[in-house]
Parts: C-alpha cells; sequence; structure tokens
C-alpha cells in the first residue's frame, strides 16, 4: 500500500510540474504585430507590471451592428522596452511578442508579452 501511495503521489506532483510548465512557461506561439501605440503604463497591487495596448488597421465586430477597430493587449517584459514604448505613444510600431497558454502576476495581465522593438515610426511617413 505505501508503494502505490508513493507512485500515486508521485505521478500527481510530475503531472502537476508538467501542467504548469506547459501553461505558464511554455511559449505558444510568437511572432510580430504593427499599429499605433495607444499607451503603456506600469500598474498592479502587488506585482507592478508594464500594459499595453496597441490599435490596429481594420475593423471588427464583436457584436451585431457595430464596428470596434482591431486592439492588441499586451504586457511588456523588459522595463527598458517599456520605457521606451512610454515614450513613444501615438507612434506606429512593430512589436516582437511571444504568447503564453496562461498569465502570471509577476509576468504581466496579459498572455501576449512583448519582449522586443522592431520598429518605429511616426504616422503618415
Amino acid at each position: 500500500m505505501k508503494k502505490f501511495l508513493s507512485i500515486f503521489v508521485a505521478v500527481v506532483v510530475v503531472g502537476l510540474i508538467v501542467f504548469v510548465g506547459l501553461r505558464y512557461f511554455f511559449v505558444f506561439g510568437e511572432g510580430v504585430k504593427a499599429g499605433e501605440l495607444n499607451y503603456v503604463v506600469k500598474k498592479g497591487f502587488i506585482f507592478k507590471t508594464y500594459e499595453g495596448k496597441m490599435i490596429q488597421n481594420g475593423l471588427r465586430s464583436k457584436v451585431p451592428n457595430t464596428v470596434q477597430s482591431y486592439e492588441f493587449e499586451f504586457s511588456v517584459s523588459n522595463e527598458a522596452v517599456a520605457q521606451k514604448l512610454m515614450l513613444n505613444s501615438g507612434r506606429i510600431v512593430l512589436l516582437h511578442y511571444k504568447e503564453y497558454m496562461g498569465s502570471i502576476p509577476w509576468r504581466g495581465y496579459s498572455e501576449f508579452v512583448v519582449d522586443s522593438i522592431v520598429s518605429i515610426t511616426d504616422p503618415g511617413k
């Protein structure tokens, strides 16, 4: 009975480690998004993280008979990147991001985490 209990506990612990690793640390996807940077702010109650929003070209409708622009909400993992983005609100940016399957409080509120800036240009250029 003790051997069965030990094996059962080991399987449960390994299962939890695999689940947490896949859910919160495995990079599900990555890419580059472009759009007009709306804002980047530092916020949070216990964990202060950088959160931002970018408006992309095009329109979509979540609710019938309404029009809404594409918005990309993201967290920023690097303080230097966040500070540079804070100084460039309103500009067209290309941001490299990683997509996780879940967010963790000290990384940010979003599953999309921006880790670098590809380019920044002024609108109309």
